[in-house]
């Protein structure tokens, strides 16, 4: 693993309506919607949809490295999240992401090794560990000069 701090750079671009653009180097770029509670259409991925994938896959990621380090040996790992939207005073947020994980080991002697691993895993997903991050915003505002 590389020193910290790491550093991570993604673009998104649109116009008045249909998909946004989200890209990143040497990535595949992704056209992305509002989810249909926002008036989008179904069928594609959004920010809200994008951040619980994201909760959902560092859980896996995590639980990757949690079980290397303890050498668990494991067959499989499925991890499902639910997040929940809600306005609260006046600001849209997720308040709760519930995440299940299913686990598949194949000897039952290591069944609390594999608890105490899931348990750690999400202890350590960076991304549920972020959520309450202070933001800083930079605005650069270019006006289009037409005719």
């Amino acid at each position: 693993m590389q020193e910290f701090p790491h550093h991570y750079r993604v673009s998104a671009a649109g116009a008045t309506a249909g998909t946004v653009r989200v890209s990143a180097a040497e990535l595949p770029a992704l056209d992305t919607m509002p989810p249909p509670q926002y008036g989008g259409e179904p069928g594609h991925w959004s920010p809200e949809t994008l951040l619980v994938a994201a909760v959902a896959d560092c859980f896996v990621l995590a639980f990757r490295s949690v079980a290397q380090a303890s050498r668990l040996e494991w067959e499989s790992v499925r991890c499902d999240v639910e997040g929940t939207l809600e306005r609260m005073d006046r600001v849209t947020l997720f308040t709760h992401f519930e995440i299940n994980a299913e686990l598949r080991i194949g000897d039952s002697s290591s069944r609390g090794k594999a608890e105490r691993c899931l348990e750690k895993a999400e202890r350590a997903c960076l991304i549920t560990n972020s959520l309450k991050a202070e933001t800083t915003l930079q605005l650069q505002i270019e006006i289009s000069e037409s005719g």
